[in-house]
């Protein structure tokens, strides 16, 4: 017989659940009878739809992190903010040019920044949001680009930072700006876009959308990875 897993007490809400160890945050609130419309996402890391707060039962320090990766632990407390209401400016990137005074001019709070490095802490990333920020300021637009590439928008740095400022979303103008205006052309993307726009793959697609989930997880498992990347690269 399997043996079964130690069952741990966790806070949801303020709410006292038991759910088996090694469960991660997400997996746990669920367990717990959650149902997650909101606040799921991708499960991998990757989309930032979970953020989490969190802390102990008797230790106040907050904590912050990803549901899907974070494991839970005996007597956490947990809230998750699936959605913080930060600043986001509106612009035509067709319109608008790859200049530093942009982003200041978009985001001009951003000078409030002093440097406490909040942000930094709080990502789950562990990104240099601080650093990023500073380059904002400066105008460097590639290595705010470069610095915030693996950010996952979960607007944590925001929901922290004491000058109501919106780190994630300067980082995201700024690697537009870079995509769109600085970044090198890049032939086998225009050559695959090409490729979409004549048709060749809707047969394809139109027997993906036929097929069974057994079927497509199958072709998931099995699918070649590799050659397509050394392809790209030649």
């Amino acid at each position: 017989m399997a043996e079964q897993a130690r069952l741990i007490d966790i806070y949801i809400m303020g709410k006292q659940y038991q759910v088996p160890e090694g469960l991660t945050i997400l997996t746990a609130l669920e367990y717990s009878g959650y149902c997650m419309i909101r606040g799921c996402g991708c499960r991998a890391g990757f989309c930032g739809a979970c953020a989490t707060v969190y802390n102990f039962l008797r230790d106040p320090q907050l904590r912050y992190d990803l549901a899907c990766q974070k494991t839970v632990e005996p007597e956490m407390c947990l809230v998750q903010i699936p959605y913080f209401p930060a600043v986001k400016a509106t612009y035509d990137l067709e319109k608008i040019k790859a200049d530093g005074e942009k982003i200041k001019a978009l985001y001009p709070d951003i000078v409030k920044c002093y440097g406490c490095n909040t942000c930094t802490k709080t990502c789950p990333q562990e990104l240099e949001v601080m650093w990023f920020m500073t380059d904002a300021l400066r105008g460097d637009i590639a290595a705010v680009a470069d610095k915030s590439f693996d950010c996952v928008m979960c607007g944590l740095c925001a929901a922290r930072c004491p000058q109501g400022l919106a780190p994630y979303n300067v980082g995201l103008l700024a690697r537009r700006m870079y995509g769109s205006h600085m970044a090198p052309v890049s032939q086998h993307l225009d050559d695959r876009i090409a490729e979409i726009a004549s048709g060749k793959y809707d047969a394809g697609l139109e027997e993906m959308k036929k097929a069974g989930e057994k079927e497509l997880r199958r072709r998931y498992t099995e699918r070649e990875i590799e050659p397509a990347l050394e392809q790209n690269r030649e």
